[in-house]
């Protein structure tokens, strides 16, 4: 059974010793490079034997620190008919994309995190083909959180959402399905945001296909993204 994605994350900490260092010169001061942007470490390192500058303040060296971003989402197929289970990857955009859904659950502090929050996060994220679709078609973030309101009301100001909001069922289905139509394809690649925003088309009763639906997007814009990408079936069509 597919897991529920989870995101956790851990802070950098610096530690100091008491070592003088007023007679180092501002060219030794750190840098600290950027070594990875997406995937499953950022980290940031620096020289041991190298002082750094902080607000005007000198800092001892210490070990390099390594801020962990993991995120767990569907990417297996169950093992059938004597054939070994398989994996895929999701790319980049649908990770961040995910996470900004994720994000967007507790800002409107819901318990859950839905199809509405998981469009939201597509939105929020703003780089894929799929956002870039929405709003070519005039369905922008600002629109998308005023119609989730408008149909799911608004959270007890006093209720605070979990760290991680669960998913909903549509939600996991919608994650399932980009799983399952991304095999289906047979193509190599990455689960990118468009399975996503098409997982959560197939979604008739979920709150975001009324959202998706109310703004303007239909099943014939549907089948336009999906051919933009070449390897979606929409097989949600066959379902019903």
């Amino acid at each position: 059974m597919a897991s529920i994605p989870t995101l956790s994350s851990s802070l950098p900490t610096i530690s100091s010793s008491n070592s003088n260092f007023n007679n180092h010169s501002p060219s030794t001061f750190l840098t600290l490079p950027l070594t990875s942007l997406f995937g499953t470490t950022i980290s940031l390192q620096r020289p041991s034997s190298t002082p750094f500058l902080l607000n005007n303040n000198i800092f001892p060296p210490t070990r390099a620190f390594s801020p962990t971003l993991s995120f767990s989402l569907p990417t297996k197929k169950p093992q059938t008919d004597g054939e070994p289970a398989k994996t895929l990857k999701w790319s980049a955009r649908a990770i961040k994309s995910f996470a900004m859904g994720e994000l967007e659950a507790r800002k409107l502090k819901y318990p859950n995190t839905g199809t509405e929050a998981l469009l939201m996060g597509i939105l929020v994220e703003g780089t894929s083909h799929a956002a870039k679709f929405l709003r070519a078609n005039g369905i922008t973030l600002f629109q998308v959180r005023d119609e989730t309101v408008e149909l799911l009301g608004k959270s007890d100001m006093y209720f605070f959402s979990p760290e991680h909001p669960p998913l909903t069922e549509p939600a996991q289905k919608a994650l399932n399905w980009a799983v399952d139509e991304k095999f289906k394809s047979g193509e190599e690649g990455e689960i990118t945001v468009t399975h996503i925003l098409l997982g959560i088309w197939s979604q008739e009763e979920s709150a975001a296909r009324s959202i998706l639906a109310a703004l303007g997007f239909n099943d014939e814009k549907a089948q336009e993204l999906a051919k933009i990408k070449g390897d979606i079936d929409l097989s949600f069509k066959k379902q019903i």
